[in-house]
């Protein structure tokens, strides 16, 4: 049952606890790319098939979202975050004891079915915890996971694999994951469709918006039929395709990039790009939702005129990280890629929000989740290593600036639809 009110600080304590556990979500996920080249060269597999170990996590993770975001619309969200991370965690620290390349594939897709259970439902609990005037910049903070976390799992899993082999990387980064279950499943949940500041009157906090704990509770809960009617939701659903089809390209890839082009071993290659992704990662995402909602309050289109340009300005990097001869310059282009990719990561899942109504927002981040990663980070991770085994590596990369300039078009066809469909998404 939804509280009717919570404290300010104990809405910024499950944002703190919510944000900790998508950074475990991170590190999980990403620590198998840090591995790639010691499970090539102990299990002797192709790029192909190493690539397919990614999206056989990615194939799981959006066959499951529907589900649970039906789920999500109708049950506790945080009881399905809570299990989640029980079900990654020992998925996890399971593929520290795979004996060959099937039991390792096995593990990794059950990692996507529990990372599936809280992606879905998380990005709406949070919103709802904080009014929406703070929608943007209270996403970017839970968004700062993914360059954090990513650059742990980078980090964590070069250092421990290179020291103790893959094995105990994937043992070690999962178990702590299980400490946390409890307090997740213990959280106060706050009324669907979020809740307004109670005036400064010495007993500050947060309210909802109605009597009942749901300050849409008469809403009509039309399902997933009705997003596939809003322009909105479809077109910034296609732009954060092309955007993930790119990342999970270079997330997955770079590593291996740097460990053949430029001849790093895994340790020192994954704390490179490790120490170069959150330091871009936490700048871009801050940055972008810090602007997002500054533009948001003058254009209803603010939110996708900073991702499109973000887009736009980054492609050009990524292509010149790619094609530069030195690390040094290799990485400062990365580092302004990267920057601008996450920049979009506050506004856009705050679009989602702000064009879908309450009772359908958990089958919403759903549907975006299936074809993101879909026709996004699913396939590219099988389709590059494929490309890289005709053409070589650097040459397939160099696909993914193209997915970023294609997102940017998308965010700005959106911004022509979402004033319309915002107003319609606020109707009761």
């Amino acid at each position: 049952m939804a509280d009717k009110k919570l404290s300010t600080n104990y809405c910024r304590y499950s944002l703190a606890l919510l944000l900790t556990v998508n950074l475990l979500n991170y590190i999980d996920r990403q620590v198998l790319f840090a591995v790639f080249p010691l499970i090539k060269n102990d299990l002797l597999l192709t790029d192909t098939a190493l690539g397919f170990l990614g999206s056989a996590f990615m194939i799981s993770y959006l066959l499951s979202a529907p589900f649970f975001g039906w789920l999500g619309d109708h049950w506790s969200r945080v009881r399905l975050a809570s299990s989640g991370l029980v079900v990654w965690s020992l998925a996890t620290a399971a593929a520290g004891f795979a004996a060959g390349y099937n039991t390792l594939l096995a593990a990794r897709a059950t990692v996507g079915i529990g990372e599936a259970s809280f992606g879905t439902v998380s990005p709406g609990l949070i919103s709802d915890y904080f009014p929406k005037e703070l929608r943007g910049r209270v996403l970017a903070w839970f968004y700062v996971a993914i360059p954090v976390g990513s650059a742990l799992g980078y980090l964590l899993g070069g250092v421990l694999g290179h020291r103790f082999g893959w094995h105990a990387a994937f043992f070690m980064v999962g178990v702590p994951g299980l400490l946390l279950a409890i307090p997740i499943a213990l959280l106060r949940e706050p009324p669907r469709g979020g809740i307004e500041i109670l005036p400064d009157d010495g007993t500050s906090g947060y309210n909802a918006g109605s009597a009942d704990g749901n300050s849409h509770a008469g809403e009509k809960a039309t399902g997933y039929s009705s997003l596939f009617k809003n322009r909105s939701f479809v077109l910034n659903t296609l732009a954060m395709t092309a955007m993930t089809f790119a990342i999970g390209g270079l997330a997955q890839w770079l590593p291996s990039f740097l460990n053949r082009i430029h001849h790093l071993d895994v340790a020192k290659g994954n704390i490179l790009f490790g120490a170069v992704t959150v330091l871009a990662g936490i700048a871009g995402t801050l940055t972008g939702g810090w602007f997002g909602d500054r533009w948001q309050k003058k254009r209803a289109n603010g939110y996708l005129l900073i991702s499109g340009w973000g887009f736009l300005i980054g492609a050009p990097f990524a292509a010149m990280a790619l094609l530069a001869h030195t690390l040094a310059g290799c990485m400062a282009a990365i580092f302004i890629a990267e920057f601008f990719l996450f920049f979009n990561t506050g506004p856009l899942n705050t679009v989602i929000i702000n064009v879908t109504k309450p009772a359908v927002r958990a089958m919403a981040f759903a549907t975006n989740i299936f074809f993101i990663h879909a026709l996004g980070d699913a396939i590219s991770p099988t389709i590059l290593g494929w490309l890289s085994d005709q053409w070589g590596l650097r040459s397939a990369l160099l696909i993914t600036p193209f997915a970023m300039l294609l997102a940017g078009f998308f965010c700005f066809v959106c911004g022509r639809f979402i004033a319309a469909d915002m107003m319609r998404s606020e109707k009761l």
